[in-house]
């Protein structure tokens, strides 16, 4: 073993794939943000994720006035333009328009699933305690939504320096899972 800088730690502890974000404010005007650093907090009862949105993002705002959000699972087919949405703000562009993304109702909340991806959870503010300190939102997943006809279904994980390791092949261990049963479908 060598050493590592701690301060790169989450390049060796990836959270997950990199997913979309869209809100809606008040008024009506959508957004999508780009965001890495999430996590399963609670399987069920409800089900809660963590998310890092600060007062640095554009959505920020709009999340904290209405609550609500949508997280949108893109696939490798739109790595290009996940990166490039982060590369932008929602202050000075319609990134829907720019990108060319097609925006699907929810049902339970006013942001919008965006069509193109793989998934879409619908989430409202479940708890608000850490976020001034680390801008780390709880929300319950509310509704989720899949596309099952979706050729495309390889998700994106940033390594945290501008790479991406690309989800491979999945292997089952299932019958091992013996604890863990009652979350396998």
């Amino acid at each position: 073993m060598k050493t590592y800088p701690a301060s790169k730690a989450y390049r060796l502890l990836e959270p997950g794939p990199v997913v979309l974000v869209t809100t809606r404010d008040a008024s009506g005007r959508a957004n999508i943000m780009t965001m890495g650093f999430h996590m399963m907090v609670q399987h069920d009862g409800p089900p809660l994720i963590g998310a890092c949105i600060g007062p640095w993002d554009f959505s920020y705002a709009a999340l904290r006035e209405t609550g609500e959000c949508v997280i949108a699972i893109p696939t490798v087919d739109l790595a290009e333009t996940m990166v490039d949405i982060g590369n932008c703000s929602g202050r000075d562009v319609d990134k829907f328009a720019r990108f060319r993304l097609t925006e699907a109702p929810a049902r339970t909340v006013r942001a919008p699933l965006i069509a193109e991806c793989l998934g879409n959870i619908e989430c409202r503010v479940a708890d608000t305690a850490l976020v001034d300190a680390y801008g780390l939102w709880i929300l319950e997943a509310v509704q989720a939504w899949t596309d099952p006809d979706r050729r495309e279904r390889r998700t994106l994980h940033h390594n945290g320096d501008g790479t991406f390791t690309v989800d491979g092949k999945v292997i089952t261990l299932q019958d091992r899972m013996v604890l863990w049963k009652q979350f396998q479908d």
